[in-house]
């Protein structure tokens, strides 16, 4: 009948639109009830199936649960793209991502790790970035060969900000999170704490927190306790999501620039 709203299986990766609140994402969960959606950062929220409740690519449609026997959904990685099945390394670029520490290093590739070997981007550590400056200028960048770097604590009047305004070539970005560890950029939810301890100012941080949430165990244990608990870009703040991304899409694909 004319002016019908369509019923749309509700299946998942479908990716539809609430039409009250306008929250978008990809469908991640159904039930005979309502609906789960993620958003690109992964954040999570739950609809009703209401009847005319939901926009796909802009029309209105009414969601239904899928049939049991429906297909599972694409298969994704863990940083939430589409996962590649039988996936050969591509031949590594000249390109880099450099990240602070080992830490970093090995989230990174806990996350975005498949994504990396489609593109062909490896990722080092610098152990620091006091001397950022002058391993800009050793990896000599230019067109073909990018520089992302990734900061900790890249926040106004820090001591990172002024090294990171150093850096002027148009071939290198550098990008940082807020937080002062990446321990931080791992959600309290995942670990299920309340919120990362604020240390005292001359305390070292990752002994502070170890010593504020009653871990028994050296730094270490506990960054292997931490990265344990990461499956998905889910549970990871978007202030880190963001920044990697940006520095995936700045290393493998060349702008007007180069």
């Amino acid at each position: 009948m004319k002016g019908k709203i369509p019923q749309v299986p509700a299946e998942l990766d479908l990716v539809v639109e609430d039409a009250d609140s306008g929250f978008c994402g990809a469908i991640v969960a159904c039930d005979k009830e309502a609906v789960t959606l993620e958003d690109r950062f992964g954040k999570r929220r739950l609809f009703p199936l209401a009847p005319a409740a939901f926009l796909l690519e802009g029309k209105t449609v009414t969601l239904v649960r899928p049939a049991a026997q429906a297909q599972k959904g694409t298969l994704r990685s863990a940083s939430g793209s589409i996962a590649v099945e039988g996936l050969r390394a591509r031949v590594a670029r000249e390109s880099r991502i450099y990240v602070e520490g080992v830490h970093d290093a090995a989230l990174v590739e806990k996350i975005w790790g498949h994504d990396l070997r489609v593109e062909g981007v490896v990722v080092e550590y610098l152990e620091g970035v006091d001397d950022l400056p002058a391993i800009v200028e050793e990896f000599e960048p230019g067109p073909g060969r990018r520089l992302g770097v990734l900061v900790d604590h890249l926040v106004a009047g820090s001591k990172e900000s002024r090294i990171a305004a150093q850096v002027t070539s148009p071939h290198v970005l550098v990008v940082g999170h807020p937080f002062v560890d990446i321990w931080q950029a791992v959600k309290p939810s995942v670990l299920r704490i309340p919120a990362w301890p604020v240390v005292p100012r001359g305390v070292p941080w990752k002994e502070g927190v170890i010593a504020a949430l009653g871990w028994r165990m050296e730094p270490a244990d506990a960054w292997r306790r931490i990265l344990g608990s990461v499956s998905t870009f889910a549970d990871l703040e978007p202030e880190l999501l963001g920044r990697v991304e940006e520095l995936i899409d700045f290393v493998t694909n060349p702008g007007e620039s180069d």
